[in-house]
């Protein structure tokens, strides 16, 4: 009996459809329902009018299949083009060549000889001594050609201090007697008030540093330059400061906020940074509050790219990375602007980040848009009293480089509230409207929510599937080099699914109803969701709801516009094009915000660590970008008069995809000259020592302790290299802090596997020197040890209290002990040069008398970054077995872990 019930409804299905073929083959036949609401529950049949389905006489016509796709394709490729020749365009109008005009020729001089002093570590004589005096010697040039109506200061200052940051978990950084090269230029007589520019001359080990942050300085230096021979007075100061020790985590710009008198004179920043090399430097933060800023970079800048999408997304902490703002901000209590370069981040801290791979192009960009920002500031009334500014947000973003569009986010809230009000009147009306005997509008509004809803899960749970099983396989990252196959398997195993589920909805539930009118209500449907989201977004404070706002507005007034057409003619391909073309300002915008999106995390994810499968969190966003951008097209979906041929061809390119990538067909990295993407390594050569409670050494070893720092670990360098292959797991020692390694930053919990590969001692030249200078009980029971320790330019200090005891107060940071993730606490440790030796308190206090042997573990690594000490015969011959493709960055530590007992 169930058999044939179940037949039964199927023929009523394949009825249907041939009817529905029927009516398309004759367009003025009304629409008319053969059978009554199927009472098996299969696909329900029901008779829609003209008034009910606002489906007129012609209006029952379908659209090809062939040519809807082909128009929908053609229509976001030539977007996509659009976008392309906007963000290649740099500049949009070239300088006259005046005097006082930024000269790119000069900045890349600059640029170029910084470069070539190599690698520049805090500490080493590269930073310290060679680029110091580059930068002395075109400090003193500009000086000499200045006009006599400004004047020009240069300071040298060598800070110490101490603070806590909450980045990476949270830890404790320490710096003495690094290098700032801090320039003023004043009015002849003076100046109350001063906007600082800020760029960083050191660089990560093993990187020319070109991009981050050369370049900046090179900037600057032009900037300096032009502004002196400027016949143009300033009423306020600027301050140029080239700072030292940015890498080391934002020491040199805490030591100048918190210790340089001129310090006190500053009132706004602009802090130069770079997460990939060169193309166009982005406004990414600006602020808190302060919307006079934005506006002054709006008003001043010649070639604008700002987005206050990217402020919440970086400020949300889901990119691993953080700049100088955040000292200003929180240490000097300073609104600023934050630029970057984040074009190829592929090679963003490689030795492949040279001067040459930055286009001229993007420096005079950067020179014109800094230049003009500064004079404007400096000359701005507002900056004096900038304090009484300090109120609001600002909603902001460039209109594809041509202009900034910029407003208080009071007057977004106002804006977007009443767009949501529109579309409330809008469906409302729709919703409210008497029910017709043959249509339940309300009914299937929501069953329309309801089928786009599980389109949209069900091709998220898909494209997850796909990415989790390709993880398993051991397939990661194919597509870090070829991003087009990401777009083809995820991509469009996303569209499939979606249409899947709605011709199923078509041809199943919706039976002979009005194509014309389910187009209408997925219409509705997807400009509700939209509607929602711009709800939430603005209720939650969200500057960036103005995208919703975008995609909720044109769509709404597109629909109002060619209604009537619609209704008269059907879908058609007028129709088509007057729909498209009112969706063209949210469709190109949408794209050049994606264009964004992945240009900053498709990199980020090929060092973001062992831990994060790359391939989920890629389909995860690709799969969302796509609904966005189907959103609007699900009505086409019912307006065709099949979808077998679109969903065959893109489940045969997701399929062809899938088997290639599952063999192997796509390498993720690449040594290509022009194109670089290279595979990150971290070698490190250590000896280790750990001590039991009375001082004796229980352990001692060396080897090369080695980190890959993406999702694949060491599966494509095993086949060129043996010897490091899965036998050689490093092994947590459970009892040690941070399971005993030499981690240079606490990042541990980002990457959790790595690899031990037995070496001979090392003997630097200058090996760490490390006691306990005193241990005394305090009136308050608790245990003070001191420590004084001396080393190369960079050490770790690591500490874990055992159970029964906690850290009460160290002399570090503001004295309140800062946890790293996982318990222990972390102290990052630099010095320039000449430095004296550290000398630090901890206070361990004991609050139970469940104690184990000991009550404190603490470890100390040094880590030689630069000079001699930092290469070791070992670790020279493993790099060169390393296929082209893999960057190795690699340096010598020595460690030692310490047990201390409360007695």
């Amino acid at each position: 009996m169930e058999w044939s019930s179940e037949s039964a409804a199927v023929r009523r299905h394949r009825g249907a459809a041939e009817r529905r073929e029927g009516e398309a083959a004759e367009p003025h036949r009304e629409r008319e329902a053969s059978a009554p609401e199927d009472a098996s529950g299969g696909g329900r049949t029901r008779k829609r009018s003209t008034e009910s389905g606002g489906a007129s006489r012609g209006a029952g016509t379908a659209l090809c299949e062939a040519r809807t796709v082909l128009a929908l394709a053609l229509y976001l490729l030539a977007l996509r083009a659009l976008v392309q020749l906007s963000l290649q365009r740099l500049v949009l109008s070239r300088p006259a060549g005046l005097q006082g005009e930024f000269d790119a020729r000069q900045a890349r001089d600059y640029l170029e000889h910084i470069t070539a002093i190599g690698p520049r570590t805090t500490g080493s004589a590269e930073n310290e001594i060679l680029t110091v005096q580059y930068l002395l010697k075109q400090i003193r040039l500009i000086e000499a050609q200045s006009q006599r109506l400004h004047r020009i200061s240069v300071d040298i200052q060598r800070p110490t201090g101490s603070f806590s940051i909450d980045f990476l978990g949270g830890f404790t950084s320490y710096y003495d007697n690094i290098t700032n090269v801090v320039v003023k230029l004043e009015p002849r007589g003076g100046a109350q008030h001063a906007v600082l520019a800020n760029c960083h001359f050191d660089s990560v080990a093993n990187s020319p540093g070109a991009s981050d942050d050369a370049v900046s300085c090179a900037v600057m230096l032009e900037v300096l330059r032009g502004m002196s021979v400027s016949s143009e007075p300033l009423q306020h100061a600027v301050v140029f400061l080239f700072n030292g020790a940015e890498e080391n985590v934002l020491q040199a710009s805490h030591g100048f906020i918190t210790q340089h008198p001129w310090a006190t004179l500053i009132r706004a920043f602009i802090n130069l940074e770079a997460a990939g090399v060169g193309g166009k430097e982005l406004v990414f933060q600006t602020g808190p509050e302060n919307p006079w800023l934005v506006q002054a970079y709006v008003s001043a800048a010649k070639h604008p790219f700002a987005s206050v999408v990217a402020q919440e997304v970086f400020q949300s902490g889901i990119i691993p990375s953080d700049t100088d703002f955040r000292i200003y901000r929180d240490f000097g209590n300073i609104p600023g602007i934050d630029l970057a370069f984040i074009e190829n981040g592929y090679i963003y801290h490689t030795k492949y980040d040279t001067a040459d791979r930055i286009l001229t192009d993007s420096i005079q960009r950067a020179g014109d848009n800094i230049l003009a920002v500064l004079k404007y500031l400096a000359t701005s009334d507002m900056l004096a009293s900038s304090s009484e500014y300090r109120h609001g947000n600002m909603v902001f973003f460039d209109v594809f480089g041509l202009l900034v569009i910029a407003y208080p986010s009071r007057v977004g809230s106002i804006i977007n509230y009443m767009v949501v009000m529109a579309v409330v009147v809008y469906l409302g009306k729709k919703l409210l409207q008497p029910k017709h005997r043959n249509a339940d509008y309300p009914r299937d509004f929501l069953c329309g929510l309801a089928i786009t809803f599980i389109g949209w899960f069900t091709s998220l749970v898909t494209v997850l599937i796909i990415a989790v099983f390709i993880s398993l396989i051991g397939q990661s990252l194919s597509w870090y080099n070829h991003f087009y196959i990401a777009v083809c398997l995820y991509g469009t195993a996303t569209v499939a699914k979606i249409i899947l589920i709605h011709t199923l909805a078509k041809r199943f539930y919706y039976v002979n109803v009005s194509n014309q009118y389910l187009g209408e209500v997925f219409f509705d449907t997807s400009l509700f969701v939209h509607c929602a989201f711009l709800a939430a977004l603005t209720y939650q404070g969200f500057c960036s709801a103005f995208m919703s706002a975008i995609w909720v507005a044109f769509p709404l007034l597109t629909k109002l516009c060619v209604y009537k057409d619609f209704k008269k003619h059907g879908a058609q391909g007028r129709f088509i094009a007057l729909y498209l073309l009112g969706l063209f300002i949210p469709y190109m915008y949408g794209l050049y915000l994606i264009w964004a999106v992945f240009e900053m995390f498709t990199p980020i994810l090929g060092r973001s660590g062992s831990e994060i499968p790359p391939d989920v969190v890629l389909a995860s966003i690709l799969a969302v970008c796509v609904m966005i951008l189907s959103s609007y097209f699900i009505k086409f979906i019912y307006l065709v008069k099949s979808t077998k041929t679109t969903m065959l061809t893109l489940t045969l390119l997701c399929a062809i995809s899938f088997l290639l990538v599952c063999g192997g067909a796509f390498f993720p990295y690449s040594s290509s000259p022009a194109n670089p993407k290279p595979k990150r390594v971290f070698l490190q050569h250590m000896s280790r020592t750990f001590h039991d409670l009375e001082g004796n050494v229980v352990k001692r070893d060396s080897g090369i302790w080695i980190n890959g720092f993406d999702y694949t670990g060491i599966s494509h360098i095993t086949p060129h290299i043996p010897e490091i292959n899965d036998t050689i797991r490093a092994h947590c020692e459970e009892d040690a802090p941070l399971c005993g390694f030499p981690w240079y930053l606490p990042v541990h919990f980002l990457v959790r596997k790595n690899w031990y590969l037995p070496a001979p001692e090392i003997s630097p030249r200058n090996p760490p020197r490390f006691r306990l200078a005193s241990k005394e009980k305090t009136p308050w029971g608790s245990m003070k040890l001191t420590f004084e320790a001396a080393g190369p330019s960079h050490m770790s200090f690591y500490v874990r209290t055992h159970k029964g005891s906690t850290l009460s107060q160290w002399s570090l940071g503001n004295g309140t002990p800062v946890t790293s993730r996982g318990g222990d606490y972390f102290v990052f440790y630099s010095h320039g040069l000449q430095a004296s030796a550290w000398q630090f308190w901890i206070e361990v206090q004991q609050v139970s008398e469940e104690q184990p042997e000991g009550m404190v573990t603490v470890a100390i690594a040094a880590h030689y970054l630069s000079g001699e000490d930092k290469r070791s015969s070992q670790l020279d011959a493993l790099k060169e077995k390393f296929p082209d493709w893999v960057f190795p960055s690699a340096w010598k530590d020595r460690m030692a872990y310490l047990v201390f007992s409360v007695s």
